[in-house]
Parts: C-alpha cells; sequence; structure tokens
C-alpha cells in the first residue's frame, strides 16, 4: 500500500521526507523525529518521492535504496539537478560498492541499516546547519563579480554563480550535483592554490580526513568529466601529490 503522510510545517523547525516501504521503519522514524520537533512526510514509492520533492522542496530527504515504482538511485538521479538540500542514502547493505553508487547518484551523505536514532539525528543535524550558514568565503580570484544576484566568479569561458549555484563552461550549462558544486566553489575561490584534502573533508563533510575516505576523490573524477578536463592527464583540476588539489587560472 502507497503511504504519503504528512503535517503542517508551520510550528516545525525542518521538513523532513522519509522515503521508505518499509512501514515499521518509516513509521518509526517519523515518530522519533516528531518528538525532535521536525514536520516529516512518508512516501513509501520511489516514483511518488520524485514529484514530491520536485513540488514541495524539504530540508531534508531521507532515502531508502530499494524501493517500488523507482529505487533510491534513480529516485536521487531525477531530482538532483534541481534539488539543492541534503539526501541522506539509507541501505540495509554495508559493502563500498552501494556507498559509491550513492554518491555518484548525488547522494550527500549515507546510512546503513539498522539505524541508530542518534546516527540519523546527528546526520540530519548537520546538514541542516550547512544549508543555513552561507559557507561563502571572500574569493581570492580577481575575477570576481557582486551583483543583486550575488557572487560570480569567472576564469576565461567559465562561470560559476554562487546564488544560483549554476556552472556555465563555453556558454553551456553544466548539471553538477550540490555537492560536487560545494566542492568546486572552494577550489574556484582559491584558483591557482593547491587546497589539502584534510582541509577540503573539513570544510564539507565536518571532520578531519582519516586516510580511507573516498569522497573528495570520487566528487573531483566526477567534476573533471563534467568540466571537459582530461582524466588522464587532468590540466583543469589538478591533484599534487602528497598536498591536495589545484583548480588552474589559466586552464578555461
Amino acid at each position: 500500500m502507497t503511504i504519503i503522510e504528512q503535517q503542517d510545517v508551520s510550528d516545525f523547525i525542518a521538513n523532513i521526507l522519509i522515503v521508505e516501504d518499509d512501514e515499521s521503519l518509516a513509521s518509526w522514524m517519523k515518530k522519533y523525529l516528531l518528538l525532535k520537533n521536525f514536520a516529516v512526510t512518508v512516501i513509501t514509492r520511489g516514483d511518488l518521492a520524485v514529484d514530491y520533492i520536485k513540488k514541495h522542496n524539504p530540508d531534508i530527504v531521507v532515502l531508502d535504496g530499494m524501493l517500488p515504482g523507482l529505487d533510491g538511485f534513480d529516485v536521487c538521479k531525477a531530482v538532483r539537478p534541481a534539488f539543492t538540500n541534503a539526501i541522506i542514502m539509507v541501505t540495509a547493505r554495508d559493502e563500498e560498492i552501494d556507498e559509491v553508487l550513492g554518491l555518484d547518484a548525488g547522494a550527500d551523505d549515507y546510512v546503513t541499516k539498522p539505524l541508530r536514532a542518534r546516527a540519523l539525528l546527528a546526520r540530519i543535524d548537520k546538514w541542516l546547519k550547512r544549508q543555513s550558514t552561507v559557507m561563502l568565503q571572500e574569493p581570492i580570484v580577481e575575477n570576481k563579480t557582486h551583483n543583486d544576484d550575488g557572487i560570480k566568479l569567472t576564469l576565461g569561458s567559465f562561470i560559476i554563480d554562487a546564488q544560483a549555484r549554476s556552472v556555465i563552461l563555453d556558454d553551456k550549462v553544466i548539471n553538477i550535483s550540490t555537492n560536487e558544486f560545494d566542492l568546486l566553489w572552494i577550489l574556484a575561490q582559491r584558483a591557482g592554490q593547491v587546497v589539502a584534502r584534510s582541509e577540503l573533508m573539513m570544510l564539507l563533510k565536518g571532520y578531519e580526513y582519516d586516510g580511507f575516505d573516498r569522497t573528495v576523490d570520487l566528487r573531483i573524477s566526477k567534476l573533471r568529466k563534467k568540466l571537459q578536463d582530461n582524466t588522464s592527464q587532468p590540466y583543469r583540476i589538478k591533484t599534487i601529490w602528497g598536498k591536495g588539489y589545484l583548480l588552474v587560472k589559466d586552464a578555461w
């Protein structure tokens, strides 16, 4: 049976969408998050979730990987180009391939079943704080313009707009995910300078690099493909071995 449950969001701190076909698990998450003063919507089909996300723009999406109608990875791909808030993927299997698939589809974070209440709440709180904080430092690059629409950085044919969260290269809009944009914006602000992986991890994930997390590397790889970089010998986003990554000023 398809379930869509909603509450009036006016008295809550944030609207959380749970997309989960296990009704007992969805009910447990809903009750717990309601106690924490969140508005909660529950949807049990992936195809219905796509329509809801596009129409209502929830603050956080907690998205199961295996769903009827459309699986969670395809839901993520369908909404990611326009949806800028966080998507937390949930899967029953604790395998690296699922994490890679989730991140590749555009998810921002990843948790495995069985879910722990405090761990889920911590992730939700982390992403809400990130979304409520404007992480715009003053760019170091010279080609910076301020207007009513916000801040834009221009490097030749490359334009990145912080307010619209859009990227244009050679007069074409490049579709990138929220987490890819966050990484690109940090590198673009410091174009011509090396940014350490440890610093990127702290800015993007909120914790120190442990030597194993491949999140930054995966996002760099995807950005290179989308920005028409040479993946075997990158000239736009370079890897500076032992130090970090460098977005080249004169490669656009």
